[in-house]
């Protein structure tokens, strides 16, 4: 499998830790003290670190640090505008259609070196 593909899969992964731990406490936890929903945060977290970290250093084998970023940035986004009209109830706006078409152009501009 190509170490890009293996790169998105592991970074698609990953982000859906992050943002159950990023966010998924503000609907489950409200209740609780800022500490316990900070533990199982850090819980979560981990698993994002698990895919996360071997995925940026394969990913590092065909793409700069940049195009890592942008990349990481594009799929955080995409996965969490769903994640916060679904899960979380959260109304979906305009300004994420924005949001999207600037990422187009960072993306655009990050990798246009392998475009042409």
């Amino acid at each position: 499998m190509p170490p890009i593909v293996i790169t998105i899969s592991l970074l698609i992964c990953s982000n859906v830790f992050m943002t159950f731990a990023w966010y998924a406490h503000l609907k489950e936890l409200s209740n609780k003290p800022w500490i316990i929903a900070a533990l199982i945060s850090w819980g979560i977290a981990l698993f994002e670190y698990l895919l996360q970290v071997p995925a940026n250093r394969i990913g590092y084998t065909v793409l700069s640090v940049g195009q890592l970023k942008i990349l990481q940035e594009v799929i955080t986004l995409s996965l969490f505008v769903p994640f916060s009209v679904w899960y979380l109830k959260e109304p979906l706006k305009l300004d994420y259609l924005w949001s999207g078409i600037c990422l187009v152009g960072a993306v655009y501009f990050a990798f246009r070196s392998k475009l042409g």
